[in-house]
């Protein structure tokens, strides 16, 4: 049987880092670090055990770091357009090589990584890395480019402004200047280092990566990045040809023939070689980080490109503007985009008590048309960890919303290394603040090293909760991945029952989902200090739609317990007596007799 995709998250660089010094802006031999290597069998394993499809290895492409790395031919970066000692994953230096601090042998990163990449297939998932198209390093340059490809900024014009094949933008006449810190900063948290005085060398500036046309960007900037040229210039005037309207509803073959013969902007070449560099190398799909940054048609260019050569490739857009999702799906020809301003917003504003149930249904149905393409989570690199005070306070807490994301749309489900027990992200690592797991220091990650038990992967320090809570993900994601059902059809039970039905109300939500072999009840109690009782109420269509004759039907629980309940039907009505504890949730497959 097969259901939908479910993508494990890891901050590669965390996950097998077993020292628990944690000293803010602690150095690689302080705090310690994770290597590929870690990431051995026994891991895998324990990772595939929890229903994974896919493997997101986030931080590999190698980026600006703080660490002496010349005996290998890499310039040392400069603190001053670095974030945090270990740096941004998302200022890459080098697309062609990955992060030396994730190699036990640094002249021999790049195999241990195809290493990695053979370990993770030979366990039955597929390999997600990160192409960050809107930005790069102020520092970039390349040592392990194939005969043929040139660096970024290598031909470009420095004395315009804009050029369509320029891959950057200038402040033409203008030096770059460091942006002058806020809130305390310095540099390494005020460390000595030879490079760190306040100044960085670039003539003339070039545009900051999050669009800022500033020769001193501000603090709040992405100043440790500049911005791509994709043939848009100054005034937004576009230098590359349109894609017709009607392209939204052709496929991947109709968009690469269109792209042949016509000139594109060097920056689109480029980045078409990179993603082309890593499917060779075995990687399976890729997460696009701003994806709504860069103009549509690039996309269409890109992963019609990658589909020819990968048909099954998986690719992920970060995308926060929902008026632009369906441009990003079906122009772009992106596979999935992040459901995050609707679900996860929604979803998190319930568990914090500051709305009801009914936006899942809203939500829903506004997505009735993409919603199989809206990847569904509660955690990643970017957002606060549950267990956070900031967010939940308590793991336990997401529990009904993690059943409600991984089983009511189609799309994929991802989960963030560390979330399946409960990782609080309190430490204050060095740049950045607590709620966040550090994605630019050197830390380890108290809850997954307590699971990870000193490379056992086997829970052995974990507390008794920890254990609860990571069974509850491996029981809900194996069913999201393995039972067909839950890529069938929807119905939500939600507004039938919301103002008809005793005891069922704004913390509860239930859903059905079918295909021709299955059919599922999903109820949850986003309640944390009440129970709930009542008679959830099948709408009358889906008792038809489900030819529901009998009198009673047998509904199995299949998620934390094997009990059974009875669904009771009367002509074309049907009900079912719920009872759920506080945070509870029932999953329910109906067994015909």
């Amino acid at each position: 049987m097969q259901g939908k995709p479910v993508v494990y998250q890891i901050f590669t660089r965390l996950y097998g880092n077993k020292n628990t010094t944690n000293k803010p802006w602690g150095t690689i031999e302080e705090n310690g670090v994770g290597k590929f290597n870690d990431i051995d069998e026994t891991a895998l394993k324990s990772i595939k055990a929890l229903g994974t499809t896919h493997v997101w290895y986030t931080g590999v492409p190698h980026h600006a770091v703080i660490r002496d790395y010349t005996a290998y031919g890499i310039t040392n970066d400069d603190p001053d357009v670095v974030k945090g000692r270990a740096g941004s994953p998302y200022a890459v230096k080098d697309y062609y090589n990955v992060n030396p601090d994730l190699a036990v042998d640094p002249s021999r990163r790049l195999q241990e990584f195809e290493a990695l990449i053979q370990r993770t297939h030979a366990q039955g998932m597929k390999v997600i890395i990160d192409i960050v198209p809107n930005h790069v390093a102020r520092s970039y340059h390349s040592l392990s480019k194939p005969a043929g490809v040139e660096d970024f900024g290598a031909r470009d014009n420095t004395a315009v402004e804009y050029a369509r094949d320029n891959n950057f933008y200038y402040v033409v006449g203008q030096p770059f200047k460091v942006p002058e810190p806020q809130h305390h900063y310095r540099p390494l948290g005020g460390e000595h280092h030879f490079l760190s005085d306040g100044q960085f060398y670039e003539v003339p500036a070039k545009w900051t990566g999050n669009g800022s046309r500033l020769a001193q960007p501000k603090f709040d900037d992405w100043y440790e990045t500049v911005k791509i040229n994709y043939g848009v210039n100054a005034d937004g005037h576009k230098d590359f040809p349109a894609l017709p309207a009607d392209y939204a509803h052709k496929d991947v073959t109709v968009h690469a023939q269109f792209w042949q013969g016509k000139t594109v902007p060097d920056s689109w070449i480029k980045f078409r070689q990179i993603a082309e560099y890593w499917l060779d190398k075995g990687v399976d799909g890729f997460r696009f980080d701003m994806a709504e940054m860069v103009p549509v048609e690039f996309w269409s260019y890109l992963n019609s490109s990658i589909k020819q050569k990968n048909p099954d490739a998986f690719l992920l857009a970060e995308v926060y503007n929902p008026k632009e999702y369906r441009n990003y799906l079906q122009l772009g020809k992106m596979d999935y985009l992040y459901d995050k301003v609707e679900m996860y917003d929604g979803l998190k504003a319930i568990i914090q008590d500051r709305a009801p149930t009914d936006i899942i249904a809203q939500v829903q149905t506004s997505m009735a048309d993409i919603e199989a393409h809206m990847l569904h989570f509660l955690e990643n690199h970017d957002e606060q960890r549950i267990a956070s005070p900031e967010f939940a306070g308590n793991a336990e807490k997401a529990k009904p919303a993690m059943v409600v994301s991984a089983l009511i749309s189609r799309s994929p489900t991802m989960v963030y290394f560390g979330q399946e027990v409960g990782e609080t992200g309190a430490l204050g690592s060095g740049f950045g603040s607590p709620s966040r797991t550090t994605i630019f220091d050197y830390a380890g990650v108290p809850a997954h090293q307590r699971f990870m038990n000193n490379g056992k992967f086997d829970g052995g320090q974990s507390s008794a909760q920890e254990k609860s809570l990571r069974e509850f993900y491996r029981q809900l994601l194996t069913l999201s991945a393995s039972e067909p059902g839950f890529a069938g059809e929807y119905r939500e039970l939600h507004s039938l029952n919301r103002y008809g039905t005793a005891g069922y109300d704004g913390k509860i939500f239930a859903f059905a989902r079918w295909n021709a072999q299955q059919q599922w009840l999903v109820i949850s109690n986003f309640s944390a200090i009440e129970g709930r009782e009542f008679n959830l109420q099948l709408t009358p269509d889906l008792v038809e739609q489900w030819q529901l004759t009998q009198s009673e039907y047998k509904l199995q629980s299949r998620l934390g317990n094997n009990n059974s309940l009875l669904l009771q039907v009367q002509d074309k009505h049907a009900y079912v007596n719920i009872k759920l504890a506080p945070l509870d949730s029932l999953v329910l497959q109906l067994k015909n007799q």
